[in-house]
Order: C-alpha cells, then sequence, then structure tokens
C-alpha cells in the first residue's frame, strides 16, 4: 500500500463559474420635480379625457382621444423621460426626443450657466434636460455657504481670543462643506469623474444619437388626427 507523496501538489481550487459581475451600475440623475409634475399632469389628462370619451357626444370623443394622443406622449417627454446615466465609461443623457451616448474620451466639458449642457470634442453641444438649472436653489446655497464661512471665521477669531469655538463650530472641527443645489453637486461629481476616465482605453468610442420616434410618433399622430377632425369640422 504506497502513502501519498507529501511534496506533490494536492487539487487544484475550482473557480467559480459565471459571468462576472460589473463593479459600479449606472448612477442616474433626474428631475423630482418633473417627476412629480408630470405624474400630477398625466392623472389630470387621464381624468378629463376619459371623461370626454365616455360622456362625450357626436365627435367629442375623437377629439379628446387626438388631444391625449397628442398630450400625453408630449408630457413623458419633457417630465417623466429625462434622465442622465453614468458610469466609468461612458455619459448616457436621454432628452424628451433624443439619446445620446457620449463615452469620456469624446466629452470636452461640462458647462454649467443659465442650462446645464455637455459639449464633446468636436465642439457640439448636448442640453441635459433632467438637471434643469434653479437660480433659486442657487441663490439658497450660497447663501447657505455665506453664513458657513461667516460662522467659520467667527470661530476662528473666538480661537484666537481665547474664548472657545463661538458659536458657529466647534474647536479643532473639520470645516462645514459647501452646500451646493441639486443640479450644481451633480454637475461638480460628473467632472471629476470625467478628469478621471477621460484618457483610459474603455472610456473610448463615438458619440452616437438616437431619436425617440417611440414618442414622436404618438405625438405626430395625435397632431395629424386632430388636424382632420377640425378640417372636417
Amino acid at each position: 500500500m504506497t502513502s501519498p507523496d507529501p511534496q506533490s501538489p494536492g487539487p487544484e481550487p475550482t473557480k467559480p463559474s459565471g459571468p462576472a459581475t460589473p463593479q459600479y451600475q449606472d448612477r442616474i440623475y433626474r428631475s423630482p420635480a418633473g417627476l412629480v409634475g408630470g405624474v400630477l399632469l398625466l392623472a389630470i389628462i387621464g381624468w378629463l379625457g376619459l371623461d370626454a370619451v365616455i360622456a362625450g357626444e357626436g365627435r367629442t370623443p375623437w377629439f379628446a382621444l387626438a388631444t391625449m394622443l397628442l398630450l400625453v406622449p408630449l408630457v413623458v417627454a419633457y417630465t417623466l423621460r429625462p434622465a442622465v446615466y453614468v458610469n466609468d465609461d461612458r455619459l448616457r443623457v436621454r432628452n424628451p426626443f433624443r439619446v445620446i451616448v457620449l463615452p469620456w474620451g469624446e466629452v470636452a466639458s461640462l458647462r454649467s450657466a443659465f442650462s446645464n449642457e455637455v459639449v464633446d470634442a468636436s465642439g457640439t453641444k448636448y442640453q441635459l434636460w433632467a438637471l434643469p438649472v434653479s437660480l433659486r436653489a442657487r441663490g439658497k446655497a450660497a447663501r447657505h455657504e455665506a453664513r458657513a464661512a461667516a460662522a467659520a471665521a467667527r470661530a476662528e477669531s473666538g480661537e484666537r481670543a481665547g474664548r472657545g469655538g463661538g458659536r458657529g463650530r466647534i474647536p479643532g472641527a473639520p470645516p462645514e462643506a459647501p452646500k451646493k443645489a441639486e443640479g450644481d453637486r451633480a454637475m461638480a461629481e460628473m467632472r471629476e469623474l470625467h478628469e478621471q476616465r477621460q484618457g483610459v482605453g474603455t472610456a473610448q468610442g463615438e458619440v452616437t444619437v438616437r431619436w425617440a420616434y417611440e414618442i414622436a410618433g404618438p405625438a405626430v399622430a395625435g397632431a395629424v388626427l386632430l388636424v382632420v377632425l377640425l378640417a372636417v369640422g
């Protein structure tokens, strides 16, 4: 009877099978106010439209159907549809009637003024409908930052005078991070990711643009039907 060789290698460990799970998932930016407003508008259109279809007489139901066919896609396009999907390799912008995919290597800049937009390497601008600029939110964030700076200055002067940390901050505590508007904070996060990933090989490629025919088609059909009904009448 032979004994096992102590120097012989043992059985190799089995490797887990199956596809590897992605390390990072898309980060999604959307407008909460747009989502709420869209749901409310759709509820109102549905309530009034269905009431006209059921209780209307003559051509009223047809007018109601044509109006709903026109308005519902437009409301969805401008409120529920806009979104920005971000991952390590690309930026995907879903606007009301287009979907633009921009690898980070093709992004030239991300700009914020009266609207948030992305500029590709060729100079073409694409507006980010999912991140509207709120001047009111910017003003509120600026006032909050000014108050925090004033409190930090009072705390620093109090420390120097030996009177403790003042009202604004505990002595030795890190300064409070500046508060930004939601859209500005999202743009700052995307700029940081763009700087980190624009030179990576997996973040290269071509910019692609696809039109949302599933939105434009029903809206055009509703507009044509409404024109026909008005012309016949």
